[in-house]
Parts: structure tokens; sequence; C-alpha cells
């Protein structure tokens, strides 16, 4: 029996379910377009099979069988699965948003949605990694059953392609509306235009957000513990303060007589340190990373006894031996030792390492360490010899300060740190020491165990570089010599004037997370001695016109003005302080959260800007980049628009300053 409209009491309910289930409908129906768009991408095409294997990851045995069926369904298809998907989620967020199908799409929608999180909930839209424990999809499906709900409280509702479509064919009521009406529904109240006005801003807000979070969709991994783990570096947790004692660098004396030598070598688990403060659980050689350093002298017979204490398979590979790697760098068991010898035919530095598969992993772990080979016809006398091996750390957070490995990490050759003998930065707060005019040399040994090094010391030039440690392939004037994973090399320095000569990784990116020391040349004749420079400022020098200069300069009694503010703080400090106020991790202080900075005495923020700084610790942190000094650039409200802008950004809440107090700094 067919029910009138006139007697459907949902006819007669107020506007209000309608609007409400309306502006929830085309919300949803928004979110729903931005995952059908993410669905578009070519991401989503190449790895719609490996979001269903991620997904299957760690399902209980009961349910294993529904994601074994969907991969083996799926994996030969997988180019009409991902076009059927496409088409899915773009049509029903068309209809969400235009309001078509109204319950039925509603129904359809839930029931996607439980497909979708039992089979590759992981990607983007319905897809997407949730915060909450139910996950993205099963919320979807909430709304889903939400809204089937409000639909029925609101009756029919008006503000949807459905009514038009009601209007003059009445029985798509039944599809739309489950409802068994005849006749076309009444016209709808009018809204008042405030309210009209207020939901199109609503949904335009919506839209906004849901764009800007778009970046955050792309790149961001879930909030998940692994996650989280990854996202600390060891210099994020390191202690503020110099270390106090760096590993002793300096090549140790030949093993053995002169003819033969014993070298044992113990694998076994150990914490060491990786940053002022930080430790690492890493499998270790003799309990260091790098491993003690080996020194031999070209043409021993040298004998190995290699003893596993760790927990699991390990074996030792010399670059320095021409040995069968079958029978010599075999993996052994713990509480297993393997002897065998090799002559030290080749001279030179060498890495030697873990052999055991993954090697990637059994490296970056910490088992690797030098080898020293010396020609038999020795080189040139050094007044000090040091031994640098390169290595990086790819870490994830175990807990407090105790770092461990992430093999993701490593695949991805994204390491944390890159170093010198194991420890960021060691060799900067702790310079090592060379005799200025006289030749300083360097056993340098990248250990990788995926990246080359371009080492260099500033200021200085390599006299020679023996890349096979052969006296007669020396190179000689050398800035910058590559040395990559797995390789060594003998470099030669002589430094003639005293000073802090650092030696780096002149991959910048490298020296930026720890590779890079200081060679501190010391003497005290007339020779050694460094003249001063003379430093004289330029009269008539050209200079650009500011890129602020096209702001009106301001009239009358000094105001802040926020523009002005963000425009000179953008010009003359986020370079180095950076726009979020966060500055440059060991280069430059942050603003944010700043003492000088929140300080109701403004007078240090205001001297700083004016006059500049340098060496001085901040929040227990002495930054080696110098703060330059703009009282001779910058008018009085341009430093107190700058201050201001510091004071009042980032969370930063600190009282104001004006131009006059600016004026009785100077």
């Amino acid at each position: 029996m067919s029910t009138s409209p006139s007697n459907d009491p949902r006819h007669h309910a107020s506007t209000w379910p309608g609007i409400a289930t309306t502006a929830l409908r085309v919300a949803f129906g928004i979110i729903w377009m931005v995952a059908a768009a993410l669905t578009w991408l070519p991401d989503f095409a190449s790895h719609y099979v490996g979001y269903l294997h991620n997904a299957s990851q760690g399902q209980p045995g009961w349910n294993a069988w529904w994601f074994s069926g969907w991969i083996a369904l799926v994996t030969p298809h997988a180019a009409l699965f991902t076009w059927l998907t496409r088409i899915a989620v773009s049509a029903i967020a068309i209809c969400l948003v235009i309001g078509f199908g109204g319950r039925t799409l509603y129904a359809l929608g839930a029931l996607f949605s439980l497909l979708v999180w039992s089979t590759a909930e992981g990607f983007g839209g319905p897809y997407a990694v949730g915060v909450s424990n139910i996950g993205t999809a099963i919320t979807y499906v909430l709304i889903f059953l939400a809204l089937i709900g409000l639909h029925y409280r609101a009756g029919l509702v008006p503000y949807s392609l459905d009514y038009l479509i009601e209007r003059r064919w009445p029985r798509w009521q039944k599809i739309a509306e489950w409802s068994n009406a005849t006749e076309p529904p009444p016209a709808p109240e009018a809204l008042p235009p405030g309210v009209q006005i207020v939901a199109v801003l609503g949904i335009v807000v919506v839209l906004a957000l849901l764009i800007a979070g778009l970046p955050s969709t792309l790149n961001v991994k879930s909030a998940s513990p692994a996650t989280a783990a990854q996202a600390v570096s060891p210099l994020m947790l390191a202690a503020k303060e110099p270390i106090q004692k760096a590993r002793d660098a300096r090549l140790p004396p030949v093993a053995g007589d002169g003819k033969t030598a014993t070298i044992e070598v113990i694998a076994e688990d150990k914490k060491v340190t990786i940053a002022n403060g930080v430790e690492y659980q890493a499998w270790t050689f003799g309990g260091e990373v790098p491993a003690p350093v080996i020194h031999l002298r070209q043409g021993q017979v040298v004998t190995v006894k290699f003893t596993n204490r760790g927990t699991m398979h390990h074996a030792i590979d010399f670059h320095s031996a021409i040995t069968p790697p079958d029978l010599n760098y075999v993996d052994i068991n713990p509480g297993e030792t393997l002897e065998f010898t090799f002559v030290a035919n080749t001279p030179g530095a060498f890495v030697y390492h873990c052999g055991t598969p993954p090697v990637l992993l059994h490296m970056a772990n910490g088992m690797f360490g030098a080898i020293i080979v010396s020609p038999a016809t020795p080189l040139p006398e050094a007044a000090e010899s040091y031994v640098i091996v390169q290595s990086e750390w790819y870490t994830q957070l175990m807990s407090g300060n105790l770092m461990g490995p992430s093999f993701e990490k490593m695949l991805q050759m994204r390491p944390d740190e890159i170093v010198f003998n194991g420890i960021a930065n060691q060799y900067h707060d702790q310079p090592l020491p060379v005799t200025a005019g006289k030749r300083a040399r360097i056993y340098f040994v990248n250990a990788g165990p995926s990246l080359w090094s371009a080492f260099h010391v500033i200021g200085g030039m390599f006299d020679k570089v023996y890349p096979d440690a052969d006296a007669a392939h020396a190179l000689s004037g050398v800035s910058t010599h590559s040395v990559g994973p797995g390789e060594g090399a003998v470099f030669d320095v002589v430094l003639p004037k005293a000073g802090k000569y650092p030696f780096v990784d002149h991959s910048m990116a490298h020296m930026a997370i720890g590779a890079v020391g200081i060679l501190e040349a010391k003497g005290d004749s007339p020779a050694t001695t460094p003249a001063k420079p003379t430093l004289t400022k330029s009269a008539g020098a050209a200079t650009a016109a500011p890129a602020h200069a096209a702001m009106p300069a301001p009239t009358g009694p000094y105001q802040f003005d926020t523009a002005r503010g963000d425009a000179l703080y953008a010009q003359h400090c986020a370079a180095c302080h950076q726009a979020t106020g966060m500055g440059l991790p060991g280069a430059f202080p942050p603003l944010k959260g700043d003492p000088a900075v929140l300080d109701a005495n403004p007078a240090k923020h205001i001297q700083t800007i004016l006059h500049g700084m340098q060496g001085e610790a901040i929040n227990g942190t002495a930054y080696p980049s110098p703060m330059p000094p703009f009282a001779d650039q910058l008018s009085d409200a341009e430093v107190a628009d700058i201050v201001n802008h510091e004071r009042t950004s980032w969370g930063n809440q600190a009282k104001k300053v004006t131009a006059d107090d600016v004026k009785a700094a100077r």
C-alpha cells in the first residue's frame, strides 16, 4: 500500500535534521574525493599488490585465509583491480557530494569500506592508516551507518540530486529513501540567507583543511611505535656539552715480531657510544665500534683467531688479504673459533668487517674496523699518525637514550649520523694535535657501509695521497679525495702555520650530521706563527636595495606591524633560524623558546641583533656560526619589528619593544 507524502511524518519534520545530514554528507564526500584523487596517482597502481601484502602482515591465523585469497586473486589481475578501486572510490565520492543514491549509497559505501578494511587499508582516503585502533575504514563504516540513521530522522533531504529526481520520478524514492511513496515530495522550506552562507563557508573550510593536509597524507607515516622510534635521531638526544674524552686515534705499533703476527678478533654484543650521552646496542669486534686497529707490516704472515661470543652467526672478511673466502670467511656459530692464516702482501689502509648476510645489517650494526699494512719500504717519516674510520649509523629509538638498528633506513641509505671513529663530532670537541710545519699522516678508511666520502682538510692541502700506500703511486697537491665504501687511502698533510684545521667529509650533508673533526696545529717558532689579517671597511661599496624597501616607512609613533615584521625576518633571519624559528641543529640556535627572546627584559635580545654574537652558549650549546651585527643595516623601527616578530611567533609570548628601546640600546 502506497504512502503519500502528506501522510508521511518524515515530510513534516524540521528542516534542521536535513541540513545536518546534508552538511555531514557533503563534508564526507569531500574527504572521499581527496581519497579518490590519491587512487589516481601512479604510486597507487605501482604498489597496489604491496598494500595487500602489507595488510596481511601480523594477521591472526583464523582470518589469514581471507588475505591469502585476495592476494591470490588480485596479484595476476592487479591492473584490473586498480581500475575497479579507482572507479568505485570516485563514484562514491561524487555521489556523496551531489547527493545521489541516498540510503542505498550509504549501505554500499559501508560494505565497500568493510572490504577495504579487510584487504588493503594503508594508502590514502579510506585506505589511510588511522590514529585510532579501529582504523580509518571502520570509522567510515560507522559514518555511513550514521548517515543512514540521520537520513531516516530527517526524512526526505531536499538538498540533493535525489530530491530533484524524486520530484520528476517519485518511484526513485524506493531506491534512495527505501520508501514506497508514489507522489513527488513537497517543496522544501526556504532557508534564511545567513544559514546558507554559513553552510557554504563550512564546506569551504572543510575543503581548505583537507587540501592543506594533503602533504601530510602523502608523506607522514602512521602514528605507530615503530614509526615514532625511527623519527628520533641520536643527535636529537645528544648532550649539549662538548665530549670530554674522544677515542684514541693514534696509529698503534706493528703487531707481532716483524715476520709473523697473531691477531685475535672477538665478536660480541655490546652497547657503544655514538653521540655524547647516546648509546647504541651494537654487534662489535672487540667491544668497540670501529673495532681495534690492526697494524701490520707488508710481508708478515698473519694468523687470525676469530671467536664468536655474540648471539648469532658472524664471519670475518679482511680486505687486506688474498685468501679463499669459502674457506676462511665462513659463518661461525656462537661459541666457535675459526683460525686461518694469510700473508699481508699488499700495503695500504683497508677495512675488515663481518661478512654474514645481510652484510649491510652486520656492518651498519658496528662490525667493522681498520687494518693498516705499512709498506716494506717505509713512507716518509711523519710526526703524527692517526687512523680515521668513517662510518654511518642508521638508528631507531629502543628506550631512553639507547638506539638500535633500523634496517629500513639502511636500505634507503638514510643515515642519522655519519661519524669518524664511531662517535659524532668527537674530534671537533677534542681536536687531534699535530705539529705545525711537520708531516702528519692520516690512514683513512671508509667503512660505509653504503656512502662515499670526499675527504678534505679545510685550510690545508694534502701533500701526498697514497691510494694504495705505494710511494710510487702517490698523488701530490690534492685538495679533496674520494674514498668509496670499503676503500681506504693514506693522506699526508703539512700545515705550516699554527691553527685549527677542520677535516671533513666534504659532502656537506654528511658533515652536518657528524663527519667533522679538527686538526689543531701547534708551533711556537716565528715560521709557524700565522700573521693576523687586516680588516677594513670598503668605502662606497654598492649595495642592493633591501627586499622591504618598497614597503612604506612607518610614520608617527612606533607601532608593531606584523606584515613588516614577517618580511624583515624572512629577509634577514629566516635562512639561519628558519621560518619555523627552530634554527639549524649544530649551526644556529632555535628562537622558539630561547631564553633571551622570552625574557621580560629585552636588552639581551636587542643587543644581539644590533651587535651580533659568537661563541656564547645558548641553553648549554655553543654554536660555531656567528650572529652578524645589523646595527648599520637596520633602523630602530626595523630592529623593533624583528624583535617583536620573534617574541610573538611560534608560541613565544613575550613583552614587545618599541623603536625607542632599540635607540636606547645602540
